[in-house]
């Protein structure tokens, strides 16, 4: 029998045992997030502030999830030119996965989906302020496998509107997984890094999707 579960339920025992994904250590695997990162403009800081302070005035309340995409993700990504050419953004994509013994189904939508033409860019899964990003990767991840493009890397991100983890999936030689640090919004200029990554991505992706 056929079981169907909410992706939201899903766990990394879960996609370890029925999708055969496996986690590297390697610091090669995923290097791009550890790289010489491309220079932010005074422009850029300037409205890296603007977020932090935006973000600081929330917080006094519930800093819900579509606020997150509101107040954080969106002028990130805009900063990261992924609003543009060749880029596409989509919001609540419903996705399925299978398992591989074909016994489980995995249902949920994607919160944000970063595409290039069919290309599946970056997947972005939010959650509430209250929770840790950690309990969302999981269910990134289960949207990652469900890539219709399995050629080429694909990277993830999970926030809660003040931390923030990439992740990467390579399925070569079966799923292969691995996360950076976490980056915390107010810690040292890790709001920065966050920006330097998703801009050195989307140059990666636009030069790997037109060779």
């Amino acid at each position: 029998m056929v079981q169907t579960i909410p992706a939201s339920k899903i766990t990394l025992y879960d996609l370890e045992r029925r999708f055969q994904l496996k986690q590297t250590n390697e610091s090669s695997f995923f290097k791009e997030w550890q790289e010489e990162l491309p220079p932010l403009t005074d422009i850029e800081k300037q409205r890296l502030t603007r977020i932090q302070a935006t973000v600081a005035n929330l917080e006094r309340r519930s800093l819900l999830e579509n606020t997150v995409k509101l107040a954080v993700l969106a002028p990130l990504l805009d900063l990261a030119g992924l609003f543009l050419p060749p880029f596409y953004v989509s919001t609540e994509d419903a996705v399925n996965i299978e398992a591989t013994d074909n016994n489980l189904i995995v249902q949920g939508r994607i919160d944000i989906l970063v595409l290039k033409e069919q290309l599946w860019v970056l997947v972005i899964e939010s959650k509430r302020a209250e929770f840790s990003p950690k309990v969302g990767i999981p269910q990134a991840l289960s949207y990652m496998l469900a890539a219709p493009d399995r050629e080429l890397p694909l990277y993830g991100l999970v926030t809660n509107g003040t931390d923030f983890v990439f992740l990467k999936l390579v399925f070569e030689d079966g799923p292969h997984y691995s996360r950076s640090r976490q980056f915390i919004l107010d810690q040292d200029q890790d709001l920065a890094k966050v920006l330097q990554i998703l801009k050195h991505l989307a140059k990666i992706v636009a030069q790997t999707a037109t060779t």
